[in-house]
């Protein structure tokens, strides 16, 4: 893994570099959406289903798009009964934490005949995405359904890819069910995104898309924005390292590799104090991987994204991970929680030697739906607050209105906005100023 001395040009070299795994730079891709996109939009289940043979060579109707609750049944007979007992003690903690986040409405009066507030509001109906491409994320479908069901969402449906035979992944189908979903339907990439938007016969159109996806989905959330919400335009995943001397090599090599085996795409960097440190991580990386499944992916992603830096301070490595602002960052130095209130950039923060990466991914509790590509500096963790909507409350008496119309009018009045203006006044007609 290259090893790299801390300077300003490097880490702008770094940014730029990493900044090219952004979905938007998948302009090429855009053109084939867009026609998916409309399609769906203009012929429903027949483009849909037309798609659905094209790229995932399953013929499906609209007596089959939806999975039944025998194939719920038969996925139960499937799992290993252990992961099931895994999931389910997974799901106690997601939703306790999640539980946490919950706001409620508020309202504040006063002896002057006013109340304002803030109405919480879940939203109706939501549609989680699941991919079932390259590898298959049970975790991912707790992570979004969770939230969405603690926010107390009407109705969650979710679409998820088929094989030819139209099976989905049976340990996807029980996370579903364990999380609380209503209906799922056999539906994957931009097809599914756009019937998720605009409706079809056979799928309800939903208020909020959320889950992750390939570049295909990516791009179809983006174009469907503003019919409906999104969660936001995932890119690869990515972790950053913290590291002083005082952290054990072999661990933090290990926990580099766990984010760059997810694909090509993804960036693990370690921040380091110590270059000794940071050569010792090399080697470690190298040694993990001769015995690791995935080294083809790993290495690609290494070669591309991967970077050991070497600061020559702590206050130059924590500025670096600041602009670099991780979708996951691990801080393994001595005084973990002193550093950490130094961060301003990240989406999830892992505190010591035993809080690596994938307990975050799977057990923990907090979500793993994270702000990626440098958006940590303006995005927040997927949470119940995604799944909510907030409309404000205002009343006013007579009295409490008299006391200060001539302020608003005025105002209105400097806004050149005369209607504006009048609907305040009209009330106060024949009163003496």
């Amino acid at each position: 893994m290259r090893i790299v001395a801390l300077t300003e040009e490097t880490k702008k070299d770094i940014l730029e570099n990493l900044l090219k795994r952004s979905p938007n730079q998948y302009g090429k891709f855009e053109a084939a959406v867009a026609e998916i996109v409309g399609a769906v939009k203009e012929k429903g289940d027949e483009a849909l289903f037309g798609y659905t043979e094209k790229f995932d060579h399953a013929k499906l109707t609209a007596d089959t798009v939806q999975v039944t609750e025998a194939e719920i049944e038969e996925a139960y007979g499937l799992v290993d009964e252990k992961l099931v007992e895994v999931i389910r003690k997974a799901l106690v903690n997601i939703r306790g934490y999640h539980e946490r986040q919950k706001q409620n409405s508020w309202f504040h009066t006063t002896e002057k005949g006013t109340l304002l507030g803030q109405k919480v509001t879940p939203m109706a109906r939501v549609g989680v995405y699941v991919p079932g491409g390259k590898a298959v994320y049970p975790s991912s479908v707790l992570m979004n359904i969770l939230p969405a069901r603690v926010a107390g969402v009407s109705e969650i449906i979710m679409a998820t890819p088929c094989n030819a035979s139209g099976k989905v992944n049976p340990a996807v189908l029980v996370s579903a069910r364990e999380a609380g979903v209503d209906r799922i339907y056999k539906a994957g990439g931009a097809q599914a995104i756009a019937a998720l938007a605009f409706g079809t016969e056979s799928i309800p159109k939903v208020d909020k898309i959320v889950g992750p996806g390939n570049i295909y989905v990516a791009l179809a959330k983006k174009a469907v924005y503003g019919n409906v919400s999104i969660d936001s335009i995932a890119g690869p995943s990515e972790i950053t390292v913290l590291a002083d001397a005082s952290a054990n090599a072999h661990y933090v090599a290990a926990d580099l590799l766990s984010q760059a085996e997810h694909d090509e795409m993804a960036s693990a960097i370690l921040v380091t104090t110590s270059r000794a440190f940071g050569e010792a991580v090399s080697a470690e990386i190298d040694a993990y991987l001769e015995k690791l499944s995935r080294r083809e992916i790993i290495e690609k992603s290494l070669d591309n994204f991967g970077y050991i830096l070497v600061a020559a301070s702590r206050e130059e490595a924590i500025a670096a991970v600041n602009a670099i602002a991780p979708e996951h960052l691990e801080i393994v130095m001595e005084n973990p929680f002193e550093v950490m209130t130094k961060i301003r950039n990240a989406g999830a923060i892992f505190l010591g030697e035993y809080s690596c990466e994938p307990l975050g991914d799977y057990f923990a509790g907090p979500n793993h739906v994270l702000p990626t590509n440098g958006t940590a500096k303006f995005f927040s963790p997927l949470s119940v607050d995604d799944f909510v909507k907030k409309s404000s409350v205002i009343y006013y008496s007579r009295e409490a209105l008299e006391e200060i119309h001539e302020d608003i009018e005025q105002f209105a009045a400097c806004e050149q906005l005369t209607a504006h203006a009048n609907a305040i006044a009209v009330r106060f007609e024949g009163k003496e100023s």
